[in-house]
């Protein structure tokens, strides 16, 4: 089975589910992407968080757009694949939060 938009009652349980537990929350922004800025001890760490999700990224073959200021990294997820968010975001996110946490 190949890539799927996810229909808004699995996004919003998905988003439930990514949030729990979390400070910093991820929320659909106005260009219908996932979002959320993580905030690291300095840029060292924001580094290292950037470089573990690449290879992550490369390896599920769906990369993030994002943007890095010293020790802040914002993120956008969407699948131009499908036209919206999939599996394959909600995937990415998970992988993230968990990075960020480690």
């Amino acid at each position: 089975m190949g890539n799927q938009l996810l229909l808004d009652a699995e996004l919003d349980q998905e988003l439930k589910s990514l949030n729990s537990g979390f400070t910093a929350a991820w929320e659909m922004n106005d260009n219908g992407k996932l979002e959320k800025e993580f905030k690291f001890e300095d840029f060292n760490a924001a580094w290292a968080f950037m470089s573990r999700v690449a290879l992550f990224a490369e390896r599920n073959d769906h990369h993030p757009e994002w943007f890095n200021v010293y020790n802040r990294v914002r993120v956008e997820l969407t699948s131009h694949d499908v036209g919206g968010i999939s599996r394959k975001d909600i995937d990415l996110a998970t992988f993230m939060n968990n990075c960020a946490n480690a």
